[in-house]
Protein backbone atom coordinates (compact mmCIF):
# COMPACT_ATOMS: atom_id res chain seq x y z
CA UNK A 1 0.00 0.00 0.00
CA UNK A 2 2.87 2.36 0.82
CA UNK A 3 4.33 1.99 -2.68
CA UNK A 4 1.02 2.81 -4.21
CA UNK A 5 0.73 5.93 -2.13
CA UNK A 6 4.15 7.10 -3.29
CA UNK A 7 3.11 6.62 -6.88
CA UNK A 8 -0.04 8.53 -6.23
CA UNK A 9 1.97 11.20 -4.51
CA UNK A 10 4.39 11.30 -7.40
CA UNK A 11 1.55 11.67 -9.81
CA UNK A 12 0.38 14.74 -8.00
CA UNK A 13 3.72 16.46 -8.63
CA UNK A 14 3.27 16.25 -12.37
CA UNK A 15 2.33 19.69 -13.94
CA UNK A 16 2.23 21.25 -17.37
CA UNK A 17 5.15 23.64 -17.71
CA UNK A 18 8.84 24.00 -18.55
CA UNK A 19 11.60 22.55 -16.62
CA UNK A 20 14.77 24.50 -15.92
CA UNK A 21 16.50 22.58 -18.68
CA UNK A 22 13.71 23.47 -21.08
CA UNK A 23 13.92 27.10 -20.08
CA UNK A 24 17.64 27.06 -20.68
CA UNK A 25 17.13 25.50 -24.07
CA UNK A 26 14.46 28.06 -24.96
CA UNK A 27 16.64 30.97 -23.83
CA UNK A 28 19.43 29.57 -25.92
CA UNK A 29 17.14 29.33 -28.95
CA UNK A 30 15.89 32.92 -28.36
CA UNK A 31 19.44 34.22 -28.07
CA UNK A 32 20.38 32.53 -31.33
CA UNK A 33 17.24 33.94 -32.99
CA UNK A 34 17.93 37.47 -31.69
CA UNK A 35 21.54 37.33 -32.79
CA UNK A 36 20.42 36.11 -36.16
CA UNK A 37 17.87 38.96 -36.43
CA UNK A 38 20.46 41.58 -35.44
CA UNK A 39 22.88 40.20 -37.98
CA UNK A 40 20.27 40.37 -40.74
CA UNK A 41 19.35 43.95 -39.75
CA UNK A 42 22.98 45.02 -39.73
CA UNK A 43 23.57 43.42 -43.09
CA UNK A 44 20.50 45.19 -44.53
CA UNK A 45 21.64 48.55 -43.13
CA UNK A 46 25.12 47.99 -44.51
CA UNK A 47 23.64 47.14 -47.88
CA UNK A 48 21.58 50.37 -47.89
CA UNK A 49 24.66 52.44 -46.94
CA UNK A 50 26.62 50.80 -49.72
CA UNK A 51 23.77 51.46 -52.13
CA UNK A 52 23.68 55.19 -51.30
CA UNK A 53 27.45 55.43 -51.44
CA UNK A 54 27.44 53.75 -54.83
CA UNK A 55 24.67 56.06 -56.03
CA UNK A 56 26.55 59.13 -54.78
CA UNK A 57 29.67 58.05 -56.59
CA UNK A 58 27.54 57.42 -59.63
CA UNK A 59 26.13 60.97 -59.56
CA UNK A 60 29.62 62.43 -59.17
CA UNK A 61 30.86 60.42 -62.11
CA UNK A 62 27.74 61.36 -64.09
CA UNK A 63 28.26 65.03 -63.36
CA UNK A 64 31.87 64.80 -64.50
CA UNK A 65 30.70 62.97 -67.57
CA UNK A 66 28.07 65.62 -68.36
CA UNK A 67 30.57 68.43 -67.83
CA UNK A 68 32.86 66.77 -70.33
CA UNK A 69 30.22 65.67 -72.79
CA UNK A 70 27.80 68.69 -72.87
CA UNK A 71 29.22 71.07 -75.49
CA UNK A 72 29.85 74.77 -74.92
CA UNK A 73 26.98 75.47 -77.31
CA UNK A 74 24.50 74.45 -74.59
CA UNK A 75 25.66 77.11 -72.12
CA UNK A 76 23.76 80.32 -71.51
CA UNK A 77 25.41 83.57 -72.63
CA UNK A 78 24.90 87.26 -71.94
CA UNK A 79 23.48 89.71 -74.47
CA UNK A 80 25.72 92.67 -75.30
CA UNK A 81 24.82 95.84 -77.21
CA UNK A 82 27.84 97.50 -78.82
CA UNK A 83 28.25 101.15 -79.79
CA UNK A 84 25.36 102.44 -77.68
CA UNK A 85 24.98 106.26 -78.09
CA UNK A 86 25.04 108.44 -74.98
CA UNK A 87 21.43 109.51 -75.42
CA UNK A 88 20.02 105.96 -75.22
CA UNK A 89 18.13 105.54 -71.94
CA UNK A 90 18.23 102.50 -69.67
CA UNK A 91 14.55 101.93 -70.37
CA UNK A 92 15.16 101.78 -74.10
CA UNK A 93 18.05 99.34 -73.64
CA UNK A 94 15.89 97.15 -71.42
CA UNK A 95 13.18 97.11 -74.09
CA UNK A 96 15.70 96.05 -76.73
CA UNK A 97 17.11 93.28 -74.51
CA UNK A 98 13.60 91.97 -73.84
CA UNK A 99 12.72 92.00 -77.54
CA UNK A 100 15.98 90.32 -78.54
CA UNK A 101 15.34 87.45 -76.14
CA UNK A 102 11.64 87.19 -77.04
CA UNK A 103 10.55 88.21 -73.56
CA UNK A 104 13.26 86.55 -71.48
CA UNK A 105 14.14 83.19 -73.03
CA UNK A 106 17.60 81.81 -72.29
CA UNK A 107 20.30 82.69 -74.77
CA UNK A 108 21.91 79.40 -75.64
CA UNK A 109 25.26 79.80 -77.27
CA UNK A 110 24.49 77.47 -80.11
CA UNK A 111 24.59 77.90 -83.86
CA UNK A 112 21.00 79.15 -83.98
CA UNK A 113 21.35 81.82 -81.26
CA UNK A 114 22.57 84.62 -83.53
CA UNK A 115 19.87 83.98 -86.09
CA UNK A 116 17.14 83.85 -83.45
CA UNK A 117 18.24 87.13 -81.84
CA UNK A 118 18.54 88.83 -85.24
CA UNK A 119 15.05 87.72 -86.25
CA UNK A 120 13.65 89.03 -82.95
CA UNK A 121 15.35 92.40 -83.46
CA UNK A 122 14.09 92.81 -87.01
CA UNK A 123 10.50 91.96 -86.09
CA UNK A 124 10.31 93.72 -82.72
CA UNK A 125 12.83 96.60 -82.55
CA UNK A 126 12.51 99.56 -84.96
CA UNK A 127 15.29 101.47 -83.17
CA UNK A 128 18.08 99.47 -84.81
CA UNK A 129 18.97 99.38 -88.49
CA UNK A 130 21.26 96.93 -90.29
CA UNK A 131 21.56 94.76 -87.19
CA UNK A 132 24.26 92.11 -87.16
CA UNK A 133 24.45 89.51 -84.40
CA UNK A 134 27.63 87.63 -83.50
CA UNK A 135 28.03 84.71 -81.08
CA UNK A 136 31.18 84.93 -78.96
CA UNK A 137 32.53 82.34 -76.49
CA UNK A 138 30.61 83.89 -73.56
CA UNK A 139 28.10 86.32 -75.06
CA UNK A 140 25.91 87.30 -77.99
CA UNK A 141 26.87 90.69 -79.43
CA UNK A 142 24.61 93.02 -81.36
CA UNK A 143 26.13 95.49 -83.83
CA UNK A 144 23.70 97.94 -85.42
CA UNK A 145 23.04 101.51 -86.48
CA UNK A 146 20.83 103.40 -84.05
CA UNK A 147 17.86 105.40 -85.30
CA UNK A 148 17.89 108.71 -83.48
CA UNK A 149 14.50 110.37 -82.93
CA UNK A 150 14.31 113.88 -84.36
CA UNK A 151 10.66 114.79 -83.87
CA UNK A 152 7.82 113.84 -81.57
CA UNK A 153 4.24 113.45 -82.82
CA UNK A 154 1.19 113.43 -80.54
CA UNK A 155 -2.17 112.21 -81.82
CA UNK A 156 -4.74 112.19 -79.03
CA UNK A 157 -3.39 109.92 -76.30
CA UNK A 158 -0.89 108.35 -78.67
CA UNK A 159 2.65 109.62 -79.18
CA UNK A 160 5.64 108.40 -81.13
CA UNK A 161 8.89 109.57 -82.68
CA UNK A 162 10.20 109.82 -86.23
CA UNK A 163 13.85 109.85 -87.22
CA UNK A 164 15.62 111.82 -89.96
CA UNK A 165 14.28 109.36 -92.57
CA UNK A 166 10.70 109.69 -91.23
CA UNK A 167 10.81 106.15 -89.80
CA UNK A 168 8.26 105.74 -87.00
CA UNK A 169 9.70 104.79 -83.59
CA UNK A 170 7.65 103.68 -80.61
CA UNK A 171 7.67 106.08 -77.68
CA UNK A 172 10.15 105.56 -74.85
CA UNK A 173 11.19 108.38 -72.48
CA UNK A 174 14.64 109.69 -73.46
CA UNK A 175 15.56 112.41 -70.94
CA UNK A 176 19.04 113.02 -72.39
CA UNK A 177 17.78 113.93 -75.85
CA UNK A 178 15.84 117.11 -76.74
CA UNK A 179 13.11 116.01 -79.13
CA UNK A 180 10.84 118.74 -80.55
CA UNK A 181 7.15 118.13 -81.02
CA UNK A 182 5.62 118.64 -84.47
CA UNK A 183 2.29 120.51 -84.42
CA UNK A 184 -0.17 121.38 -87.18
CA UNK A 185 -0.08 118.22 -89.24
CA UNK A 186 -3.01 117.92 -91.60
CA UNK A 187 -5.71 115.30 -91.02
CA UNK A 188 -4.11 111.97 -90.15
CA UNK A 189 -5.89 108.87 -91.40
CA UNK A 190 -3.30 106.18 -90.75
CA UNK A 191 0.08 105.96 -89.07
CA UNK A 192 2.51 103.25 -90.21
CA UNK A 193 3.71 100.61 -87.77
CA UNK A 194 6.98 101.30 -85.91
CA UNK A 195 9.90 100.68 -88.21
CA UNK A 196 8.06 101.90 -91.31
CA UNK A 197 8.55 105.37 -92.90
CA UNK A 198 5.71 107.87 -92.65
CA UNK A 199 5.82 109.79 -95.91
CA UNK A 200 4.17 113.18 -95.36
CA UNK A 201 5.28 116.47 -96.90
CA UNK A 202 4.42 118.62 -93.88
CA UNK A 203 6.17 116.21 -91.50
CA UNK A 204 9.19 116.06 -93.82
CA UNK A 205 9.36 119.88 -93.83
CA UNK A 206 9.55 119.96 -90.03
CA UNK A 207 12.12 117.14 -89.86
CA UNK A 208 14.33 118.85 -92.50
CA UNK A 209 14.70 121.91 -90.26
CA UNK A 210 15.09 119.98 -87.01
CA UNK A 211 17.87 117.77 -88.39
CA UNK A 212 19.86 120.89 -89.43
CA UNK A 213 19.44 122.42 -85.99
CA UNK A 214 20.52 119.16 -84.37
CA UNK A 215 23.72 119.15 -86.43
CA UNK A 216 24.41 122.78 -85.47
CA UNK A 217 23.95 121.95 -81.81
CA UNK A 218 26.65 119.29 -82.08
CA UNK A 219 29.04 121.71 -83.79
CA UNK A 220 28.34 124.97 -81.95
CA UNK A 221 26.53 124.33 -78.66
CA UNK A 222 27.09 120.68 -77.63
CA UNK A 223 27.00 121.45 -73.89
CA UNK A 224 23.82 123.56 -74.03
CA UNK A 225 21.85 122.61 -77.15
CA UNK A 226 19.52 125.20 -78.59
CA UNK A 227 16.92 122.52 -79.31
CA UNK A 228 16.53 121.98 -75.56
CA UNK A 229 14.68 125.32 -75.46
CA UNK A 230 12.38 124.59 -78.44
CA UNK A 231 8.95 123.27 -77.49
CA UNK A 232 7.39 122.66 -80.92
CA UNK A 233 7.56 123.37 -84.62
CA UNK A 234 4.26 124.35 -86.25
CA UNK A 235 3.57 123.36 -89.86
CA UNK A 236 -0.16 124.12 -89.88
CA UNK A 237 0.44 126.65 -92.71
CA UNK A 238 2.67 124.28 -94.67
CA UNK A 239 2.97 125.41 -98.29
CA UNK A 240 0.64 128.33 -97.48
CA UNK A 241 -2.43 126.10 -97.13
CA UNK A 242 -3.98 128.57 -94.68
CA UNK A 243 -2.52 131.83 -95.98
CA UNK A 244 0.28 132.66 -98.44
CA UNK A 245 1.09 135.84 -96.56
CA UNK A 246 1.84 134.08 -93.28
CA UNK A 247 5.05 132.14 -92.61
CA UNK A 248 4.77 128.52 -93.57
CA UNK A 249 6.85 127.24 -90.65
CA UNK A 250 7.10 128.70 -87.13
CA UNK A 251 9.00 127.39 -84.15
CA UNK A 252 8.00 128.11 -80.54
CA UNK A 253 10.37 128.30 -77.60
CA UNK A 254 9.46 126.85 -74.21
CA UNK A 255 8.05 130.23 -73.10
CA UNK A 256 6.02 130.46 -76.34
CA UNK A 257 8.39 132.96 -77.99
CA UNK A 258 7.84 132.76 -81.78
CA UNK A 259 10.77 131.93 -84.01
CA UNK A 260 9.59 132.81 -87.51
CA UNK A 261 11.34 130.50 -89.93
CA UNK A 262 9.31 131.22 -93.08
CA UNK A 263 9.18 128.97 -96.16
CA UNK A 264 9.98 125.27 -96.09
CA UNK A 265 13.66 124.31 -96.15
CA UNK A 266 15.08 124.76 -99.66
CA UNK A 267 12.25 127.05 -100.87
CA UNK A 268 13.49 130.39 -99.52
CA UNK A 269 14.24 131.85 -102.98
CA UNK A 270 10.65 131.49 -104.18
CA UNK A 271 9.48 133.81 -101.41
CA UNK A 272 12.47 136.18 -101.43
CA UNK A 273 13.52 135.26 -97.92
CA UNK A 274 16.89 134.82 -96.26
CA UNK A 275 18.70 131.70 -97.33
CA UNK A 276 18.42 128.66 -95.09
CA UNK A 277 22.05 129.15 -94.00
CA UNK A 278 21.33 132.76 -93.07
CA UNK A 279 18.27 131.74 -91.07
CA UNK A 280 20.33 129.27 -89.08
CA UNK A 281 23.10 131.82 -88.58
CA UNK A 282 20.62 134.43 -87.28
CA UNK A 283 19.12 132.00 -84.82
CA UNK A 284 22.45 130.87 -83.37
CA UNK A 285 23.78 134.42 -83.31
CA UNK A 286 20.83 135.40 -81.14
CA UNK A 287 21.34 132.34 -78.94
CA UNK A 288 25.04 133.12 -78.53
CA UNK A 289 24.35 136.77 -77.68
CA UNK A 290 21.63 136.15 -75.08
CA UNK A 291 22.60 132.59 -74.06
CA UNK A 292 18.94 131.67 -74.32
CA UNK A 293 15.85 131.95 -76.50
CA UNK A 294 13.59 132.64 -73.56
CA UNK A 295 12.26 135.93 -72.20
CA UNK A 296 14.37 138.31 -74.27
CA UNK A 297 12.14 139.34 -77.18
CA UNK A 298 8.55 138.92 -78.39
CA UNK A 299 9.65 137.04 -81.49
CA UNK A 300 12.72 136.19 -83.56
CA UNK A 301 12.27 136.83 -87.27
CA UNK A 302 14.56 134.72 -89.45
CA UNK A 303 13.02 135.17 -92.88
CA UNK A 304 13.90 138.82 -93.61
CA UNK A 305 16.94 138.97 -95.95
CA UNK A 306 20.21 140.36 -94.59
CA UNK A 307 23.78 140.44 -95.88
CA UNK A 308 25.68 141.14 -92.66
CA UNK A 309 24.99 137.78 -91.05
CA UNK A 310 27.97 135.52 -90.27
CA UNK A 311 27.26 132.17 -91.89
CA UNK A 312 27.79 128.87 -90.06
CA UNK A 313 30.21 126.33 -91.40
CA UNK A 314 28.94 124.33 -94.35
CA UNK A 315 28.74 121.00 -92.52
CA UNK A 316 25.46 121.80 -90.77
Amino acid sequence: MARKKRKKSDSKRIFFGLTSRSRKKRKTRQSHHLAKTVSVTMLAALAIVCLFATAGMGFVLLEKYVNHVVPVSQRVGALELTGVPDWVSQQLQARIYAAATAGGEDLRLDKDAARSVCENLVSRVPWLANAKVQTAHDSIRIHAQWRKPVALVKLGLRKFYVDANLVVLDFVPIPALPVVRVAGLSAVTRVPQPGQPWQRDDLAAAVAILTRLDRMDKLVTPDKPLLAEIDRIDVSNFSGRQSNRLPHVVLFADDNTQIIWGAEYGRWQRYLESTDKQKIAKLYQHYKQYHTLLGGVKYINLREPGDDIPLPIDRY
